[in-house]
């Protein structure tokens, strides 16, 4: 059994020596060919497809693109052929990839008003800022509306809104009363001023009124055409001495009210008004300057704003802007008599409080930043100290008129220069 076992084995390894000796022969050559083939067909597909004309359009194609970087890079931007390559394949954008862009940084502060009071030197500086806003790059809204410095309620939120709806950094400048933003909720700007001495404010306005300026000598005659002859030449003593509404109270309490607010009480001679306006100083404005010092208010405006005022005491002085305000000047302007004077001034109590009070605060501020005054101020007008009666005054300005105001109208308050 052992043998047989043996012998049984070997027949089983020569059967299958002899399977594959035949398997392999009966192969025909197709078949070795086409296994030859499935070898080399990876290399044919890699030597077809880098053959010199699709090297050169995949260099090509690496070529532009490398250019519109360079583009893109240089001009701040993709090329146009991008931008329109980019909308035909989609409307995704910048946006889409990248997020909003940053937010511009503002100054601050970026929202000012100029709450412009007559006849102090106002027209002077809006042309400085007319000159400014295209240098410094903000803008300026003056509204040319002279005759509607007080406001209703509704009247007053319509503007508030208005104003702070304008883009910033803005500078906002119309003849208006104090406004109280925060009490409608909206953002208190900061708030500048000029003032004068009340009566050389005064002078100045009467006569503008009658006579106009040097800009035009008819001009006068289109602010005021129902004046008649004998209140267009009535002599400014006769005016005073003889009590004529237009020199007495309540036209007398003019400066007061625009720091004041729109209270009805603001508009009624005493210390309830003027108490209201100093406390509005102190806690809403900036800077509030006098004209007759009107170079170290502009240096003041420059040093706190720079944003807005930078260089405007050189601009002020170059020859390039006297030419433009040379015209403006009040005509036919001259003073009244000593006894008018006084009793002027005795009806102009609380403006003249109101004056000092802001005049000290002034001085007080400059004194901070090592400016020096020239003189030492007084509390007593100069024609009562036998000294004529005259304030350096750079430039008149056609501004609001002392009359009775229009209720009715829509207010146009958006004007741009």
């Amino acid at each position: 059994m052992g043998d047989r076992s043996r012998r049984l084995c070997v027949c089983e390894e020569e059967m299958m020596k002899n399977y594959n000796s035949n398997r392999y022969k009966s192969q025909t050559p197709n078949h070795i060919r086409d296994k030859k083939n499935n070898r080399n067909s990876c290399l044919s597909v890699f030597l077809i497809r880098s053959s010199p004309r699709n090297y050169g359009f995949c260099m090509a194609t690496l070529f532009l693109f490398c250019l519109g970087s360079l583009f893109y890079q240089l001009n701040g931007g993709p090329p146009k052929i991008l931008l329109e390559i980019r909308q035909y394949l989609g409307n995704s954008t910048f946006l889409d990839d990248h997020g909003p862009p940053l937010p511009r940084v503002l100054p601050f502060p970026s929202q000012v008003v100029y709450n412009r009071v007559g006849k102090c030197g106002s027209r002077t500086v809006v042309l400085l800022l007319r000159i400014l806003s295209e240098r410094q790059d903000f803008n300026l809204v003056a509204s040319d509306i002279h005759n509607k410095t007080r406001l209703t309620k509704h009247e007053q939120a319509d503007l508030m809104k208005n104003i702070s709806n304008i883009p910033q950094p803005f500078l906002y400048t119309r003849h208006v009363h104090f406004l109280n933003f925060t009490r409608f909720g909206i953002e208190q700007p900061v708030y500048i001023n000029i003032i004068r001495d009340p009566i050389n404010r005064f002078l100045s306005n009467y006569f503008f009124r009658r006579f106009g300026d040097w800009r035009g000598e008819q001009n006068h005659m289109i602010r005021t055409p129902g004046m008649k002859n004998e209140e267009r030449y009535l002599d400014i003593s006769e005016c005073i001495l003889e009590n004529y509404p237009e020199c007495s109270n309540p036209r007398l309490f003019y400066i007061i009210p625009y720091f004041c607010g729109q209270h009805p009480r603001c508009r009624e001679p005493g210390e309830w008004a003027l108490e209201r306006a100093k406390q509005n100083v102190l806690e809403n404005f900036l800077l509030v300057g006098i004209l007759e010092e009107l170079e170290d208010v502009l240096l003041l405006l420059e040093r706190f704003l720079p944003h807005f005022f930078k260089d405007v005491v050189s601009i002020y002085k170059s020859p390039e802007y006297r030419k433009l305000g040379n015209m403006t000047g009040t005509v036919r302007k001259h003073t009244p008599s000593l006894e008018a004077l006084q009793v002027l001034y005795q009806r102009m109590q609380y403006e003249y409080d109101f004056y000092y009070f802001i005049r000290d605060q002034f001085h007080l501020m400059k004194k901070k930043i090592g400016l020096k005054s020239q003189s030492r101020p007084t509390r007593t007008p100069g024609f009562l100290q036998a000294s004529q009666l005259k304030t350096e005054q750079p430039e008149e300005e056609e501004e609001e008129e002392e009359e009775e105001e229009e209720e009715a109208g829509e207010d146009n308050w958006l004007e741009h220069p």
